[in-house]
């Protein structure tokens, strides 16, 4: 008899085990490799947060997903990146995030490429939350990448497509950094605005060192003698600031076309260099579009992190991330991946995003939004300067449709 129950007992044991085991969530660990140190780490800090609290939120709501995000500092490096990526890897990282330069997307590519080739069965995806250089996901293209934001070719045809509206813009001038996602940016607004604005002169075309440049007094001096109207830059981080401060410096009152603008810095440095409805952004999102669930969102994540939403793409990016996990039902990056090839889902503020299969390009609508004094009784405003984002144009999903050259290669 007590044999008997003994033999009860380590079976109940069993049984309670396994279906303990069960219960359990799937565990997916995530690599933030972007710059946390150098000129590029108040934008790879806010990056991180973003991450991180998205983690929490999907954790909450999803008991069969655990999500775990971990930063490691890439000093903007693409070798360090590769270094900081092997480390995470050995961690049990499967999934690897990234945004800031182009050129240490290009290298991620590459070796999450190689490194699958030879690893069957240990794959990683990299999810691609702002390397915006066309060729990522053009003659670049790889299976186990994604991106999520608009390369610098769509934003720039949604741009010119706004600007052909604009008979008040006569002298345009182009500064960008020297590198491949400001060469895209330069040679993409070149070709557009001949198309669509023949009238338009580029009064001046030049890049600057990636985020080495302390004083941009020089360039706003060249701006300002060439006697632009309008500047388009596709600068980030310390170049974005830098640049605008420069300008309030010089007292520069043109017209500024930006892709990043609205990153951290930027607002103070709008508002500092006295711009009002001056400075333009076009990007996946703003603090004041009108939708419910973002203004609720972006309360909630200000009261959480003590910073503004300024990635509204990687919300995006990790709901279609759960959700992929969720469908597959399974952490396995190769069932992830395939769970998101052609996936739909709605963005933050209620808008149909879909991955194009061909490249793994992200498509979803695009602001066109401006930034100057606000009430901020009604709307939000940024960093605390009493001046906001408002909208000043929107391009569809379906709109945003550039051709792809990408021969993608899929895993058997």
């Amino acid at each position: 008899m007590v044999k008997t129950l003994a033999r009860i007992t380590a079976a109940g044991l069993v049984a309670l085990a396994a279906s303990t085991a069960l219960a359990a969530p799937m565990s997916l660990k995530i690599a933030f490799v972007d710059p946390l140190s150098g000129g590029g780490a108040s934008t790879g800090e806010a990056g991180l947060k973003t991450f991180q609290f998205m983690a929490e939120q999907l954790n909450a709501k999803n008991p069969d997903l655990k999500l775990e995000v971990t930063g490691y500092d890439n000093k903007l490096n693409p070798q360090e990146s590769l270094v900081q990526l092997q480390k995470a890897i050995d961690s049990g990282a499967r999934v690897v995030v990234q945004g800031n330069g182009s050129s240490v997307g290009a290298a991620l590519i590459d070796f999450v490429g190689k490194y699958n080739d030879r690893n069957p069965g240990k794959e990683i995806i990299y999810l691609n939350y702002a390397a915006v250089d066309p060729a990522l996901t053009n003659a670049k293209c790889n299976y186990w990448h994604f991106r999520f934001d608009a390369n610098s070719d769509i934003k720039m045809a949604a741009l010119t497509n706004y600007i052909k509206g604009k008979p008040e813009i006569k002298k345009v001038y182009l500064i960008n950094q020297d590198y491949s996602h400001g060469q895209a940016v330069r040679a993409a607004a070149r070709a557009m605005l001949k198309e669509k604005r023949p009238d338009i002169q580029i009064v001046g075309d030049e890049v600057a060192p990636l985020q080495k440049v302390n004083d941009f007094s020089p360039y706003i001096a060249k701006i300002k003698a060439s006697g632009a109207d309008t500047v388009i830059t596709g600068n980030w981080a310390q170049d974005m600031a830098l640049l605008l401060k420069a300008a309030g410096d010089a007292g520069l009152q043109a017209h500024f076309y930006t892709y990043y603008g609205g990153g951290s810095g930027g607002p103070t440095a709008i508002k500092q260099a006295n711009l009002p409805d001056r400075v333009f952004q076009i990007a996946e999102g703003y603090a004041n579009i009108e939708s419910k669930a973002g203004h609720d969102f972006e309360t909630a994540f200000r009261a959480k992190t003590g910073q503004e939403l300024t990635y509204p793409r990687v919300v995006n990016l990790m709901n279609i991330l759960a959700k992929a996990t969720l469908a597959a039902k399974s952490t396995d990056p190769k069932a992830i991946a395939k769970a998101m090839d052609s996936i739909h889902n709605d963005t933050l503020y209620g808008k149909d995003s879909f991955i194009r299969p061909d490249d793994h390009q992200i498509f979803q609508p695009i602001y066109i939004s401006r930034f100057g004094p606000v009430d901020t009784s009604k709307v939000l405003d940024s960093e605390n300067t009493g001046w906001g984002w408002t909208g000043d144009g929107v391009v569809e999903a379906k709109d945003t449709l550039l051709p792809t050259t990408c021969k993608m290669d899929r895993p058997s």
